[in-house]
């Protein structure tokens, strides 16, 4: 397990708690109470801040506000669209809901939106295998052509992992055909990780971010000040990025 992997998973609200509650209780057996009685109340808040839809809108929506999302037809023309492999809390069109298929954010609906309204000739579609035989790219790639985009408009960049990979590999692809001026389709949430790590490749980027998912029901139905299951589960998703954000910095890669 890489750095980044262990210190994302290590921050994850449930797996914090349980690991600083733990090591508080062993603490407190060594008659180091004080001090073990501070690290199972920290695991403890940290797990209830993250529980909290609060601290999702707030923590999350700064992030998903950096690049506010634009109906495909207001966003300028470019020479490619490029779509990033991946999905942010399984799609839901609004995390602190339940997921519904009919309203899912996917990245690729909103990559076909941008070339049916003629924003680029050509979409670049960016995602390695994570399990099996079949990479990311591929699947959407099927996905695409369904929604009316052309066999002859696509580019597969079959290899990528991580996003630092997504920028470097896609980079290659882009040089290679000479495309300059791209539109960046990635969820709102990993957007201004995906926007610095394409920059730094020196690749000339718009974003064009989907949707944002992490705001407030509509209906008022949502206590923003109570714990929720579904919040508790999905804020692993706005730590990743944050820890994301952090690694990559340390490496140069933003």
């Amino acid at each position: 397990m890489t750095f980044s992997s262990y210190l994302t998973n290590l921050i994850i609200p449930f797996n914090l708690c349980i690991t600083l509650v733990v090591l508080g209780l062993v603490l407190g057996l060594f008659r180091l109470r004080k001090t073990g009685l501070t690290l199972v109340a920290a695991g403890l808040l940290w797990a209830l801040a993250w529980s909290l839809p609060a601290t999702s809108l707030w923590a999350g929506g700064a992030l998903e506000n950096r690049y506010p999302h634009k109906p495909a037809a207001e966003m300028p023309t470019a020479d490619a669209i490029v779509v990033l492999g991946g999905n942010t809390a399984n799609g839901r069109a609004n995390w602190f809901l339940p997921y519904d298929k009919d309203t899912a954010v996917v990245r690729v609906d909103a990559a076909a939106q941008l070339y049916l309204a003629g924003r680029a000739p050509k979409v670049l579609l960016s995602g390695g295998a994570l399990e099996g035989d079949v990479s990311e790219a591929r699947g959407m790639a099927h996905s695409i052509r369904q929604q009316g985009v052309p066999e002859s408009a696509l580019i597969l960049e079959n290899a990528s992992r991580t996003t630092y990979e997504n920028a470097t590999l896609t980079e290659d692809q882009l040089k290679a055909r000479g495309i300059g001026k791209v539109l960046l389709v990635t969820s709102a949430l990993h957007m201004p990780r995906a926007m610095a790590a394409f920059s730094k490749q020196g690749v000339e980027v718009i974003a064009a971010p989907a949707p944002p998912q992490i705001v407030a029901p509509a209906d008022g139905s949502l206590a923003l000040w109570l714990p929720d299951e579904r919040t508790f589960d999905a804020s692993r998703s706005i730590l990743k990025e944050y820890a994301g954000l952090f690694i990559y910095w340390l490496r140069g890669w933003v």
